[in-house]
């Protein structure tokens, strides 16, 4: 990979701050250098020379939550969260990368050694922490992890080993499911989910057991060398894939994002893979897009809900799905006929995952973010929230855990299945 040329876009900045007010590290720290227009400003004089990338700009670049609030809110659309992506590939370049954060994206690289892993996981995670309705708690702090966090538990068996790989539900057409990592070793309800919605809806499902993580955790870190990986095994595997199925969903937000938007964005400088990439991005989606667009989910639902005593829940848009893909209104539609939809006052704020240096390394950024916006969820009163991505899943119901709500977080998927 060549290096960015962060001048190009630092330059095109007017500094009007109209990124500044829904900036997730601004609004909790108020410091300006920590805003979309500083980090722009620092990087600017970074590429001219004129700042040493020290230990300093080190820890303000690496406090940027890449939510992309400030690319919807830019006049010139600047992408922010592109220059932040490539100066912590200088970052992990020049300081390295953090032992535990190496030896996770490598297992990454190996699908069967991570499932050996989660399997080892699940067999001991009683031992360091406290196990209960697929949560857990750490039973003592750690320098990485606090005592205080509630965390999904690894399940018993991934999803993907739990299922032969294509299943006939006497359909006309057939997708592709890109689970996610989380989804496949924690979070196994929503894969679950999916094929129960596949069913009822007579959708084939190929689970395409061969797909790699889509390398988000890596590239928010920085670490380039395991995305250029994982990037181009993803792309050549859903070339093969789409010869054989209509489309691949996700149910993901972060793991659509990066395979639809990110991968080009990562090849800027290599045009044959750019270009692949965005072939294969146009068939893929997150999965209430395609429900809602492609299928009588719809229909189906609606004659469910007339006959529902109907719960109340709220709608948490995930960063990579609204601002990154412009998809928020097809969870609303479907949701919204087996439940009644009560919106926070705030449908912008990022809930404050970050990724993997926020969760270890800054977790107190990323619990100032999500305990404000679990405050929001907590006032609509409703009995639920729901987001599309397991990122904000795992990190929405650690902050009402942390303020004391017994509401938690389900993707759509998981509710829309509760019902049918």
């Amino acid at each position: 990979m060549q290096k960015y040329n962060f001048n190009t876009i630092s330059d095109m900045c007017v500094k009007c701050g109209k990124c500044k007010p829904n900036c997730t590290i601004f609004k909790i720290s108020g410091d300006e250098v920590r805003s979309p227009r500083g980090f722009l400003d620092l990087l600017g004089a970074y590429s001219r020379d004129e700042l040493e990338l020290d230990k300093n700009a080190k820890d303000i670049f690496e406090s940027c939550f890449l939510c992309t609030n400030c690319v919807s809110e830019c006049p010139n659309s600047l992408a922010t969260d592109t220059m932040i992506e490539n100066v912590r590939r200088d970052i992990a370049d020049k300081f390295g990368i953090a032992w535990f954060k190496r030896a996770f994206f490598w297992l990454l690289r190996h699908r069967k050694i991570m499932d050996m892993a989660a399997s080892m996981g699940y067999v001991f995670q009683s031992c360091g922490f406290k196990v209960a309705n697929g949560e857990m708690k750490p039973r003592f702090s750690i320098p990485m992890m606090k005592k205080e966090r509630l965390l999904p538990t690894a399940s018993k068996k991934s999803f993907m080993n739990s299922h032969p790989e294509f299943i006939d539900n006497g359909g006309s057409k057939t997708v592709g499911i890109f689970i996610g990592c989380m989804g496949n070793y924690a979070y196994t309800s929503i894969g679950e989910g999916l094929l129960k919605i596949c069913k009822a809806v007579k959708l084939n499902a190929h689970l395409m057991k061969e797909q790699s993580c889509c390398a988000a955790p890596a590239y928010f870190t920085g670490d380039f060398a395991t995305v250029e990986v994982l990037a181009k095994k993803n792309i050549a595997y859903f070339e093969e894939m789409l010869k054989s199925v209509d489309a691949i969903i996700v149910p993901e937000a972060t793991c659509s994002g990066m395979l639809k938007v990110d991968y080009e964005h990562f090849f800027a400088n290599d045009k044959q893979w750019q270009e692949r990439a965005k072939n294969v991005a146009k068939r893929i989606f997150l999965a209430t897009q395609y429900f809602e667009k492609e299928t009588n989910l719809g229909e189906i639902l609606a004659q469910i809900g007339a006959n529902l005593d109907k719960q109340t829940i709220t709608y948490h848009d995930p960063c990579h799905a609204k601002k990154m893909q412009g998809v928020w209104k097809e969870p609303r539609a479907l949701l919204s006929k087996i439940y009644n939809i009560k919106e926070m006052s705030d449908n912008v704020s990022c809930c404050g995952f970050g990724g993997v240096t926020m969760q270890s390394q800054k977790y107190h950024l990323s619990r100032a973010a999500g305990v404000s916006r679990a405050s929001s969820i907590i006032a609509t009163e409703a009995e639920c929230v729901s987001a599309e991505c397991s990122a904000c899943k795992m990190q929405l119901n650690n902050a009402l855990h942390l303020k004391a709500s017994d509401m938690r977080c389900l993707n759509p998927i998981e509710l829309i299945a509760k019902v049918l």
